[in-house]
């Protein structure tokens, strides 16, 4: 005999959240994948010193996200809009770290060019410099001051609305909700776990990956530090 299943208001609660989660870690995912200074760091530090190394890079620029969240959230974020000169002070001082880094990526290419990979040894400075580069980069201030806002104000978001085949309601993200900063940041987790996993998989395969990512660290580095110093001038 079969039995009709009958879900209580705290159940139905829970199951109406799911998308509300999936939403945020699509978030969190949209935020940390895209190529760019913080995963060349993230990339160069799996690459030369292991996963854990990697993972930790990748910890610090979560570390940063989570200060812009706390600012946001306070509101303060806003002051660095409204400061005349400061958003063109903190490009410029990123631009600067980034060409720094960039010549320390080299350095290391060259340290481990030719040499054996599992003796390669040295502190991993990967987390201050992804925690320092993400607190100076206008691009994360400016998602935090735009996106991350838009997170944190209480609503509803129908995602299902914008694709014809499905139904509305079919896809609700509420907004504002710790059910989706939860998942925000479970998504950042997620990328700072499986990218470096990513990169030793593959450097263990070919040897001489590691030079060739810090060379492509310190390329990207590189580059987006002098955008950024011509965004300043």
């Amino acid at each position: 005999m079969l039995h009709s299943l009958s879900l209580g208001p705290l159940q139905l609660g829970a199951f109406s959240l799911v998308p509300t989660a999936l939403g945020g870690v699509l978030f969190g995912l949209a935020l940390a994948a895209p190529p760019g200074p913080m995963n060349a760091v993230i990339a160069e530090e799996s690459a030369l010193r292991g996963w854990r190394a990697g993972f930790f890079a990748g910890l610090g620029a979560m570390t940063a996200d989570a200060c812009f969240f706390v600012l946001a959230l306070l509101g303060v974020a806003t002051i660095i809009t409204e400061t005349p000169g400061l958003e063109r002070v903190m490009v410029s001082a990123g631009g600067l770290l980034m060409l720094w880094f960039a010549y320390g990526a080299v350095q290391d290419a060259h340290t481990v060019a030719g040499a054996d990979l599992s003796a390669t040894s040295g502190e991993s400075r990967g987390f201050r410099k992804a925690f320092v580069l993400a607190l100076t980069n206008p691009y994360q201030v400016a998602f935090w001051l735009t996106v991350g806002v838009g997170l944190l104000e209480p609503g509803v978001v129908d995602v299902a609305s914008y694709v014809p085949a499905v139904g509305a309601d079919a896809l609700t993200v509420q907004t504002g909700h710790p059910v989706l900063l939860a998942g925000f940041f479970g998504g950042i987790g997620l990328w700072i776990t499986g990218f470096p996993a990513t990169i030793v998989a593959a450097r263990s395969r070919i040897e001489r990956l590691a030079p060739l990512i810090a060379w492509a660290s310190a390329a990207v580095l590189a580059g987006t530090g002098v955008l950024f110093l011509l965004r300043a001038l």
